[in-house]
């Protein structure tokens, strides 16, 4: 993996984490969302987050063996 295509991945989970956390700030103070509303929504969030973290692993891991 280049230097440039981790950064280019990095940028993308680094967005992608702050987007869902965000969106689950926003999700838990809607007083207007049903409560099986809120915790599908965080959850699906959770996942994405999830998975940019997996990937902000990946990343390292692979750049590190290659350095």
């Amino acid at each position: 993996m280049t230097r440039r295509e981790a950064w280019l991945l990095r940028a993308f989970s680094i967005w992608t984490i702050w987007v869902w956390g965000t969106r689950i700030w926003n999700t838990l103070g809607d007083d207007t969302r049903s409560t099986g509303f809120k915790v599908v929504h965080v959850l699906l969030a959770l996942v994405s987050v999830a998975l940019a973290v997996v990937g902000l692993v990946v990343v390292a891991r692979v750049r590190k063996r290659s350095a």
